[in-house]
């Protein structure tokens, strides 16, 4: 029994690499359907107001969507915490992730939510998102400087959760429409709030309870 016990953490761990490499694959096809630059494709056939309306929109819209990709990739390899053998490999993938969310991905992020489909709600809910994710991240990144590595390590799972909310908010899209069948205006109204308040939640358990 004992000996059971000592696997399932290695079992849990070897899921969560394998579930992320499933669904980091399916984001990044998302992402190369925006290869070359075509506003014509996926998810900016529904936005051609902005694209034809806001000469700016295109150029918030690929930032995020080209940044959001090596964000989830250096976020998970600095979630792992471990060098794989390279000298400074956490600390440098760390900085790549907290420069891309900082400087690129949340800002444009925060540009897009105040367009998000769905009307006020979506719109609130991806702007309290960007604010959040940026916010988090500042705190990883001030705590890390400060040699306060306890704080740090929460407020990246914080900003490595809210980063998530790109994989967790389509997730939920697909059992939402497949369950229920709801209006496609209603379904970006739902998750615009659930693809990242469960995450959130669930790391602010975590911490509490000081498994991480």
């Amino acid at each position: 029994m004992l000996a059971a016990r000592k696997y399932i953490p290695s079992i849990l761990k070897t899921l969560l690499i394998v579930g992320f490499g499933y669904f980091f694959w399916l984001m990044l096809k998302i992402t190369l359907e925006y290869i070359p630059f075509n506003p014509n494709v996926s998810f900016l056939m529904i936005k051609q107001t902005e694209v034809q309306n806001r000469q700016e929109y295109l150029s918030f819209f690929y930032t995020h969507v080209y940044t959001s990709i090596f964000v989830l990739f250096s976020g998970f390899l600095a979630i792992l915490r471990k060098d794989f053998g390279i000298k400074n490999f956490h600390r440098n993938i760390g900085k790549v992730y907290i420069f891309l969310i900082l400087i690129l991905a949340s800002p444009s992020g925060i540009y897009m939510g105040f367009f998000a489909n769905g009307g006020y709600l979506s719109k609130i809910s991806f702007v309290i998102l960007g604010t959040l994710w940026w916010f988090s991240t500042y705190k990883a990144y001030q705590s890390a400087r400060k040699q306060r590595f306890k704080e740090h390590k929460q407020w990246m799972w914080r900003s490595f959760a809210l980063s998530l909310s790109a994989l967790t908010l389509r997730i939920w899209k697909v059992i939402i429409v497949y369950l229920f069948h709801p209006n496609p205006m209603d379904v970006y109204q739902i998750i615009a709030w659930l693809g990242w308040i469960p995450n959130i939640l669930l790391i602010e358990y975590l911490i509490t309870k000081k498994h991480i």
